[in-house]
């Protein structure tokens, strides 16, 4: 027993980090559902996740240690630790988007405030430990170079001077540059509770010119309001949604479309959020389609005539031509189920515009296809967590797709993909501000 235990302590970063990548592996999709590429990707991510979660938790054991005396004191800390957290991942499986099950939410302020903490935890401690495996990559990549420089000198030398003692950093600082690193680190836990109290509710209103060759000429100059995923929620409540409608209004549009995912999880909230939605106004109408939150609730068919009831009008594989002075701008709607757009081909009129609403962006490549000028969609909410300002391509949302938000183009059709109001899963949002769009139709090319 005592060899066993004297193994386990010697051994017990590598068993450690073979328990986190077995617990990966276990979570991560085969790749027969997802392929090699994205299986490697989720399975990475997931091995940080985990590792996040014991690294962060050793440091609260290390600093809870200073504060109870005792020797079992870690071993008891260990367990209370464990419980909490056991807790609060259990409770938040069942009350938030994890899963991606369909359940009623608990607006009550305390699972508003247990769901919110889990999440900020959850993002921060994941963000701050890639920092600290950044610093530590870094680190390692410096002393093998600083070793592979010394070992050259030393060979053109051509004696054995072993390095001074003085050149290597002394045990008083390296410890101050570990600390640096924790308290730097630190930083992406203020940036989560930023994005839950201010990010996810600070809406951006996006002006967007769109040319189009085909545009009628009493069309020209035509205003299109978008908004998307709202997402009905305690963390996205009527009174919020209320807010985001009047925004619209004020803008003034021609037209104004959703581009569907009303609903979180609960079904029985469409009552609400129609009734939120029915403020919106437009001189040529509110249009829109479902998105995948409402296939998934199975709620399609009853919000769709609750929003009758309010006069807005869900294209279900339906065109609603707009018109002007004699010329037509045809609008398309279409389920997110059906992104292969079969039934959106006899709905295409040739000798004009066609705006194509769709939720999944993914869409957008058949509709080039079908010869559709613009594509309006939503889905994606910009990733909720991005850093594309960083650098191109740092978004959870690019795990699903490149259309990730704002306008593309491609033979000469459009897409826009707007980053929605609302939020599912995590109630946070970091470089991806929630966004109503608003569009100039523009004759030209």
């Amino acid at each position: 027993m005592a060899r066993m235990i004297s193994f386990l302590r010697v051994h017990k970063r590598a068993i450690t980090f073979s328990l986190v990548a077995f617990c990966a592996f276990l979570l991560t999709p085969s790749w027969g559902e997802v392929g090699l590429l994205y299986f490697l990707l989720f399975f990475a991510l997931l091995l940080i996740f985990i590792a996040s979660k014991i690294f962060w938790i050793g440091l609260i054991l290390d600093l809870g240690e200073r504060f109870i005396t005792g020797k079992p004191r870690r071993a008891w800390l260990a367990i209370i630790a464990g419980v909490v957290y056991v807790f609060f991942f259990a409770y938040n499986l069942v009350r938030s988007g994890i899963g991606h099950i369909p359940r009623a939410a608990d607006p009550r302020l305390r699972s508003v405030l247990i769901q919110g903490a889990f999440w900020w935890w959850l993002v921060g401690s994941w963000l701050g430990f890639g920092l600290v495996m950044v610093f530590w990559t870094v680190d390692r990549a410096g002393r093998a170079a600083a070793w592979v420089y010394h070992r050259a000198r030393k060979a053109a030398a051509g004696h054995a001077a072993a390095l001074k003692p003085a050149a290597m950093a002394s045990p008083a600082r390296r410890r101050f540059l570990e600390q640096t690193v924790v308290a730097v680190s630190a930083a992406p836990f203020v940036a989560s509770a930023y994005g839950l109290l201010y990010g996810r509710l600070d809406v951006e209103v996006t002006h967007r010119r769109i040319r189009l060759a085909r545009l009628p000429k009493p069309f020209e100059g035509f205003r299109i309001a978008q908004l998307s995923d709202v997402h009905i929620s305690p963390f996205m409540p009527a009174d919020e949604i209320r807010r985001c409608v009047t925004i619209a209004n004020r803008l003034k549009a021609d037209l104004v479309v959703l581009t569907g995912d009303f609903l979180a999880w609960d079904s029985v909230a469409q009552v609400e959020v129609v009734r939120a939605l029915a403020g919106l106004r437009a001189p040529y109408g509110v249009f829109g389609c479902l998105g995948n939150h409402e296939v998934s609730t199975q709620t399609g068919e009853s919000i769709t005539r609750s929003f009758a009831a309010r006069d807005i009008r869900i294209l279900r594989q339906e065109r609603a031509p707009m018109r002007l002075r004699g010329e037509t701008l045809n609008l398309i709607g279409v389920d997110d189920s059906l992104t292969e757009l079969r039934v959106a081909a006899p709905l295409v009129m040739p000798d004009t515009v066609n705006i194509l609403l769709s939720h999944d962006p993914s869409a957008f490549d058949r509709a080039v296809e079908l010869g559709i000028d613009l594509t309006l969609a939503g889905h994606t909410h910009g990733g909720q967590l991005s850093l594309e300002f960083i650098h191109r391509g740092l978004s959870l949302g690019r795990l699903e797709t490149h259309y990730v938000s704002g306008w593309f183009e491609k033979a000469g059709a459009q897409l826009y993909v707007n980053r929605g109001i609302g939020t599912t899963g995590m109630p946070i949002r970091l470089g991806a501000r929630p966004e109503i769009t608003v569009f100039e139709l523009v004759r030209g090319v």
